[in-house]
């Protein structure tokens, strides 16, 4: 068997791994002609760490990446509203890690090279379409300029190829653009010194003002950790189209983010500084789409972003395609058809990725903060007397419950 994948981001890298362990051959085509480690932080739980662990990654995860101890829900005017164990210190047997996206997706792409072949990602192609029947699929390329780059013919085609797929483009050509639900983030990273044990995280604030705060790596320079801060504000309404069109590198406004950064207090450090000495931060309209009826069409499917994106909430993106790729790869080796196989693995992986979708868009667990400042708008002295923990621990338990199992648990 011989796989195509469509995009070099987390989720095709990871299922070119998991696809070259299990004996299949793959090949990886990028539409990108080089491929640079962009974005700023996101986090890895345990459920996505555990797969890249016996992929033998997690030395060099390691290297890159913070192994996240602890989580705080906060008042955006810095009351605590509940403290969480994370990774090894909840009783995994792999960390939770904290990590610059550009990063892991540097080691994932090291891997691939390392282990499948220099050339076994194919830079600067761009899909152009695809055809199939009952033998496989052959599948047509161009470069950036749109001259031909030939055709590739495999047995299945994997769309990895993000939130503006073109294969999923290609079966629902009258989907519109992502959905925006009127929320702005600004992110950014710099060298920081360490708050709390140094291995905190902290998200502050309900869905219509956010902050979340944790460090991804260590500093450049000595007493410091690369320090990675998201301040998240409602600037319009659900479905509106956003200001500009989606994209991670777009360097942020500090005149559109000064305003929003007083609506935040922490005691742990100082919030206008570490803006002030981000050199460069980003801003992005937070989208997602409506989840699908279907991700598979006969010999090609969808994974990763493509399939399912979803707003930036719960640590769930980056963790969901590699749950993908773990379910694509274990069915393409279970010795069915490679029709009835993507259609199982469709069927494992939908719908649950589906209700994350749907309970990300009502606000995942940072639910537990908008309660809190639905009662105490301006802050509390005892949360006893705002709420029962017992009610806040349900919310948050009920999101982990739906973002799927989570493997690993001593």
């Amino acid at each position: 068997m011989k796989v195509l994948i469509v995009g070099a981001g987390i989720g095709g890298l990871a299922t070119a791994l998991f696809l070259h362990d299990a004996g299949i051959e793959c090949e990886i085509y990028e539409r990108s002609t080089v491929i640079r480690e962009l974005g700023v932080g996101i986090n890895a739980l345990p459920l996505a760490v555990a797969p890249l662990a016996g992929l033998g990654l997690l030395d060099r995860l390691d290297e890159v990446a913070v192994r996240t101890e602890e989580l705080f829900y906060s008042h955006r005017r810095g009351q605590v509203i509940m403290h969480r164990p994370c990774g090894l210190a909840a009783g995994f047997d792999v960390p939770q890690l904290s990590v610059h996206r550009g990063r892991l997706q540097g080691v994932l792409l090291r891997a691939v090279q390392e282990r499948l072949g220099q050339d076994a990602v194919r830079t600067g192609h761009r899909l152009a379409g695809f055809e199939q029947d009952g033998d496989g699929v052959r599948v047509t390329f161009t470069d950036q300029a749109g001259a031909p780059l030939g055709e590739r013919e495999g047995d299945v085609l994997v769309g990895a190829d993000g939130i503006h797929s073109t294969v999923r483009a290609t079966f629902y050509p009258d989907e519109g653009p992502p959905r925006w639900n009127g929320v702005m983030m600004w992110r950014g990273a710099t060298d920081w010194p360490p708050f709390l044990t140094g291995r905190s995280m902290i998200v502050s604030g309900g869905n219509a003002a956010k902050l979340v705060l944790y460090p991804i790596g260590r500093g450049g320079s000595p007493g410091t950790v690369l320090t990675n801060w998201a301040i998240c504000i409602r600037t319009g309404e659900p479905g509106d189209l956003p200001p500009r069109r989606e994209d991670w590198s777009r360097t942020g406004d500090r005149a559109e983010l000064a305003p929003h950064i007083e609506r935040f207090h922490t005691p742990h450090l100082d919030l206008p500084g570490l803006v002030a000495a981000t050199p460069e931060f980003y801003e992005y309209p937070m989208c997602d789409r409506d989840p699908l009826p279907r991700w598979t069409h006969g010999r090609v499917t969808l994974l990763g972003d493509a399939a399912h994106p979803m707003y930036p909430m719960g640590s769930n993106g980056a963790g969901q395609a590699v749950l993908d790729a773990v379910a694509l790869t274990r069915h393409l080796t279970s010795g069915a058809d490679p029709d009835a196989a993507l259609t199982d693995y469709q069927d494992e992986r939908l719908p649950p990725t589906r209700e994350i979708v749907l309970r990300n868009r009502v606000g995942g667990p940072e639910m537990v903060i908008d309660e809190v400042e639905r009662r105490a708008p301006d802050g509390f002295d005892r949360l006893d007397d705002v709420i029962d923990p017992a009610e806040l621990e349900a919310i948050v338990k009920s999101y982990a419950a739906a973002s799927v199992a989570t493997p690993g648990r001593r």
